[in-house]
């Protein structure tokens, strides 16, 4: 019999462990074979009675086949639908070692600074450029979208000017801010008691009730207004005022913050990230110095190590929800990291001349074009523009089939056309969409009519301030440079092509590079996504199929993918089961339980929402206090709206009383909220629906191998059963099916990265998907049989066994003066990352080491920890100091171990090459130990004099 099938399964090549490194870590665990080891682990009455049925798994050769046959269904026109998305040619140098290098797009949000270094200093850079841009004094790195950056700006402003009493709730919008825009607005607004109303600018009602107002620049039809005396009006009132601004037009336009608003919110996508049917794109938001400690999301600042050298950390309102938890005023947990740094390194590349000179020659194409329309009898609507006219024409539908039939998108409506032009447009494209208008002309017509005409811009809207004049912007403008100091801010990190990063709930999987390489080809990263919908044909059999595999995974029965974080998917569901029980009549319904141990993202989500959180109890294994449970919901029964619940546990634990706790509170009328970030234990053995949850969030950064891409992107999709189905989040532009007010800017979310999780369930199938879940739960335990003779292992379950993560006490140390911190720092010097530090318990760490991870990693990074112990084990004995030694000093670096003086009490080679294997690849952190005191202290968040940097 000849063999003729595909043998090289994708399977494969994503399980870490082999046949024979599985029986052996089997054996050392004392169990038979996994099966057995599951059963030991997961509950019997909730494990699944069949297999999934998802499609047959493709071996990575026949999967790009296919995704090239698909990303052909899409239909690349030539975009000028503008509206917040733009063309945009990335760099060459950007496009090969940023977007497509793992040594990018791998890494975990730097929470640990000393090995991550790189990334802080490139999103210090966009922070930079962000600040110039806008002319504030302060931005972060940086938000999900502009929608959603607008929404945050308002919810600041709102919680600013209240402080907890709810006396000015009023924001007025211009109807001419981007419609995706205001409809998350009224979204986030509605729970919180904020009424936006919105209305031409001439017809705003500023009183004592407005706390904020909020305008476009350039507006939607493309005029550029002075806003200085609307701003002076504004204040007047004690309220604040929100520009979205163009980030391009920045570059030629009088910034925000040179008229008087409070803060500027918009998108960087058009520095060089493709439009990707929607995204990942990274946000942005820029404020005064009055509210720096009150941006969402994360601020890049500026600190010494423990040398007294300059390092880079995550300064003011880090995850700041897990600190507040549900006094936080946002749920902002994931930033679009790699794509700020794109961003970024675009300003970087160009420089400030570069970028001049594409925003000024966009405006000259746009100022030709209004200019020959104009001559032609069209009127032009909007007399001062940037890259955005408007044309009122009662031909608006024959221009329209015109231009289709052309293969270009124009944006229509009320008998108006509107034009957006961008960096990729040139002089022929202006002749092809001038014939769409029935103007027939040549190349060297537009060419001639540009040399004989003027910008009609008025000079008071001309930028005169410098930006981006801090050398970094100016330095690297050749390849060769641009190439050279790519890789020198990459070398400062360390991901996932150095060693296992173990972070618990975090799930550090695998981002195979075939599911990668679909995000670069034209037909899925061109698509403008409100493109109509018949161009996306590629695109919607994605979401179509990818819809069905996750409901069939979580159990349910409809799936939005809106949701571009998981706390964004977090607030979704919430908003699902508000607006059932708002429907229902139940409008008094607005208690949602949450276990002490819940990430810090569910109570601020909760709250968001509209909610009031009860916090219920854990006992001493790490599971729900049942019997406080029990009583809070019955004591709430009346206005029980949701109990919040994250399965396995934030523990590691699978509950065996999961499935009463989910009745219990059905019987009391509320509904179950499950968050799905340890989802990387369930798929395929059990499922959300079967525990008898009625929504969970999916993150698929995680159990989905989106990568974490040094801080975001992330998608957080929802899937819900039939009662809440009519509650998903719709889209004020496109017509996704659902009627909800939209959670995101645009209708699918980030797009172009639901391919990768869609790529990893079309190759490993049914099967693969399962054993993917099991080698996990495997590797977690092997790690726990590996560490328990020498660390205490917190929460285990019934049978003894952890799920797909485990919690390493750390807390007797602490007598010894030995921290969770300490040994974090240590870990860097055997080349590893920290795992999960001191959550969901103060003084322990928890361990996710993921099914990719062969054994031998897994062996190395339990030597580690082992030897760790043998370290702390000195100083218990006294032959180590108790100041001076190897895990107070950590991470050793380079230029302290080479130095000609060495005074330490220990070896220059215990301390850098503790372990033989160590010393063969050995990872460098370049900074010592963050003095997170100083930069507390001395908070500088933009880039300081290049001298720092040498």
């Amino acid at each position: 019999m000849l063999q003729i099938t595909p043998t090289n399964g994708f399977a494969e090549r994503h399980l870490g462990p082999d046949t024979l490194e599985t029986d052996a870590m089997l054996r050392a665990i004392g169990v038979d074979s996994i099966d057995a080891l599951i059963d030991e682990t997961i509950p019997a009455n909730i494990r699944l009675e069949s297999a999934l049925n998802l499609p047959e798994p493709m071996t990575e050769h026949e999967y790009l086949q296919h995704a090239k046959a698909i990303s052909e269904r899409n239909k690349v026109f030539k975009s000028y639908i503008g509206m917040g998305y733009y063309g945009t040619i990335t760099p060459s140098v950007i496009l090969r070692n940023v977007f497509e290098n793992p040594g990018w797009y791998t890494q975990y949000t730097p929470y640990q600074a000393e090995i991550a270094q790189g990334r802080l200093e490139s999103l210090l850079n966009f922070q930079t450029m962000v600040s110039d841009l806008t002319g504030m004094s302060v931005a972060n790195a940086s938000l999900l979208d502009e929608a959603t950056a607008a929404a945050e700006a308002m919810s600041l402003f709102f919680h600013h000017k209240n402080k907890g009493k709810a006396i000015a709730n009023v924001i007025w919008v211009s109807d001419t801010v981007f419609p995706q825009t205001i409809d998350v607005l009224f979204a986030r607004a509605e729970p919180l008691g904020i009424d936006v109303k919105v209305a031409p600018v001439s017809e705003w009602n500023l009183t004592e009730t407005t706390f904020a107002a909020m305008v476009q620049y350039p507006d939607s039809n493309g005029e550029v207004a002075q806003y200085q005396a609307l701003a002076d009006k504004i204040h007047a009132v004690d309220a604040y005022l929100i520009a979205a601004a163009d980030i391009l037009s920045l570059a030629i336009l009088v910034p925000p913050g040179e008229w008087g608003a409070d803060a500027a919110v918009g998108n960087t996508q058009r520095f060089g990230v493709p439009m990707g049917y929607g995204g990942p794109h990274a946000a942005y938001f820029a404020t005064g110095e009055a509210f720096k400690r009150q941006i969402p999301g994360r601020i890049i600042g500026v600190s010494i190590d423990s040398h007294g050298k300059p390092a880079l950390r995550m300064a003011l309102q880090t995850r700041e929800q897990h600190i507040r938890r549900e006094k936080a005023t946002s749920n902002i947990c994931t930033a679009q990291a790699l794509l700020a740094n794109m961003a970024g390194f675009y300003a970087t590349y160009h420089g400030p001349e570069g970028i001049k000179n594409i925003a000024q020659r966009t405006h000259n194409l746009t100022v030709v074009l209004s200019h020959i329309l104009a001559k032609n009898d069209f009127a032009i609507v909007n007399k001062n523009f940037f890259d955005t006219i408007t044309i009122a024409t009662k031909k608006d539908i024959t221009i329209g089939k015109k231009a289709e039939s052309m293969g270009m998108n124009f944006r229509y409506g009320n008998n108006l056309v509107h034009l957006s032009l961008d960096e990729t447009t040139c002089a022929s494209d202006l002749v092809n969409i001038l014939a769409a208008f029935g103007i027939i002309t040549t190349e060297t017509e537009i060419h001639a009519t540009a040399q004989q005409i003027s910008s009609p811009l008025h000079a008071a809207l001309h930028r005169k301030t410098a930006y981006l004049t801090h050398p970094i912007f100016n330095s690297h403008h050749s390849e060769s440079k641009m190439m050279r100091y790519l890789k020198t801010l990459e070398n400062k990190d360390l991901s996932l092509v150095h060693s296992m990063i173990s972070l618990g709930s975090c799930t550090m999987k695998l981002n195979a590079a075939t599911e990668m390489m679909p995000l670069s080809w034209a037909g899925f990263s061109s698509i403008h996504p409100f493109a109509p919908v018949n161009q996306a044909a590629g695109y919607h059999q994605i979401f179509e199929e990818l819809d069905a595999y996750l409901c069939e995974i979580t159990g349910f029965t409809a799936c939005s993918l809106q949701p571009n974080s998981g706390a964004q998917g977090e607030y979704s569901g919430l908003l699902a089961i508000r607006n059932y029980h708002q429907a229902n009549g139940d409008t008094y319904r607005n208690i949602a339980l949450i276990p002490a141990s819940a990430h810090g993202t569910n109570p601020a989500s909760a709250v968001m929402a509209g909610m009031q959180v009860v916090v219920t109890k854990c006992d001493e294994a790490g599971n729900i206090d049942v019997t406080d449970l029990r009583e809070k919901a019955e004591l709430h029964k009346a206005n029980l709206a949701a109990l919040m619940v994250t399965y396995p546990s934030t523990h590691g634990v699978f509950e065996t009383s999961i499935i009463e706790i989910c009745d219990l509170i059905h019987e009391c009328g509320g509904l179950v909220y499950m968050d799905g970030a340890n989802m990387n234990a369930q798929v395929g053995l059990t499922s959300p629906a079967r525990i008898g949850a009625d929504v969970c969030h999916l993150n698929l950064h995680k159990t989905f191998a989106i990568p974490h891409g040094g801080g975001g992107p992330g998608m957080g999709p929802i899937c819900v059963n039939d009662k809440l189905k009519p509650y998903l989040p719709g889209h004020s532009v496109t017509d996704n099916g659902y009627k909800m007010r939209a959670v995101s800017a645009a209708p699918w979310g980030s797009a172009s990265i639901l391919l990768i999780s869609y790529a990893y369930i079309r190759m490993l199938g049914a099967k693969g998907v399962t054993d993917a879940t099991k080698y996990a739960i495997l590797n977690s335990n092997y790690i726990k049989t590996r560490l328990e003779n020498d660390y205490t292992i917190l929460y285990l379950g019934e049978k003894g066994r952890t799920a797909h993560e485990l919690i390493v006490d750390l807390r007797p140390y602490k007598v010894l003066g030995i921290e969770a911190e300490d040994v974090a720092k240590r870990l860097i010097d055997y080349g590893f990352h920290a795992p999960t530090m001191s959550f969901p318990v103060a003084g322990t760490i928890m361990i996710e080491p993921t099914e990719s991870e062969d054994k031998a990693e897994i062996d190395r990074f339990c030597d580690a920890l082992i030897q760790i112990k043998a370290e702390i084990n000195e100083i218990a004995s006294g032959e180590a100091d108790k100041v001076q030694n190897v895990l107070k000093n950590a991470p050793h670096i380079a230029a302290i171990i080479t130095n000609d003086e060495w005074n330490l009490p220990y070896s220059r080679e215990k301390a850098a090459y503790p372990l033989p294997w160590v010393a063969k690849n050995k990872f460098w952190a370049t900074v010592g130990r963050i003095n997170n005191a100083f930069g507390d202290r001395n908070v500088i968040c933009t880039c300081p004099p290049m001298q720092e940097y040498a």
